[in-house]
């Protein structure tokens, strides 16, 4: 593949500003398929071994998302209270997860028993099968940024409850639960950093050489 056009590298840039985490979505759906075509982009991220262990979890059914929803309610309160003193009001004020407004939602999973790639490249690090699937949620990301789709990713969730609620195998290990929409307010400024919660570092504290 030769080099892509300077156009194109900086719309690329412009997409890696604009792929936020959206807390706050419309309730419009999807356009019919455009969810699968946005897994099926998915599906063509990178993986360790070329072992594929993504597997995604449409969450359609209004009991399985109610059963999301208490999980998270409870680790949220969990979460809350374990909050310094000094942050746990602004904790109370960020909307953490867009679980009742999204009108997609999809639990991405790990298959960590996967023979798929004969385990070429984890035998040292294991670990990597987990990062294979995080590429997938990372590429769904920004095909979904791509067409103004907002993503949010729920973590504030017990990963073994929400294995029991949709009724996976037990060797899949949740990596992550995304709320998929319509963004209401569009920025390219993290909603927590807008919040006050925290800021984004200059890349001068993260760039090392030796």
């Amino acid at each position: 593949m030769s080099a892509l056009s300077p156009t194109f590298c900086s719309e690329l840039d412009q997409l890696f500003h604009w792929r936020r985490d959206v807390r706050h979505f419309e309730t419009r759906p999807l356009p019919e398929g455009l969810l699968d075509t946005l897994l099926r982009q998915a599906h063509q991220a990178p993986s360790v071994g070329l072992s594929q262990p993504w597997r995604f979890v449409r969450v359609a059914s209004a009991a399985r998302r109610a059963r999301i929803r208490a999980i998270f309610e409870a680790c949220n309160a969990e979460a809350l209270a374990a909050q310094e003193e000094e942050r746990a009001s602004l904790y109370a004020r960020l909307k953490l997860a867009g679980l009742d407004d999204a009108p997609e939602q999809v639990a991405v999973f790990v298959d960590t028993e996967t023979q798929i790639g004969h385990g070429l490249g984890r035998a040292t690090m294991p670990e990597t099968l987990g990062y294979s699937a995080v590429l997938a949620v990372h590429t769904l990301w920004l095909a979904a940024a791509a067409r103004g789709i907002g993503l949010g990713w729920v973590s504030i969730l017990d990963a073994p409850a929400v294995t029991a609620a949709l009724e996976v195998p037990g060797h899949w290990r949740l990596i992550a639960h995304l709320c998929i929409g319509y963004p209401r307010a569009p920025s390219d400024i993290p909603e927590l950093e807008r919040a006050g919660w925290e800021h984004r570092l200059p890349p001068g504290d993260v760039f090392l050489q030796r």
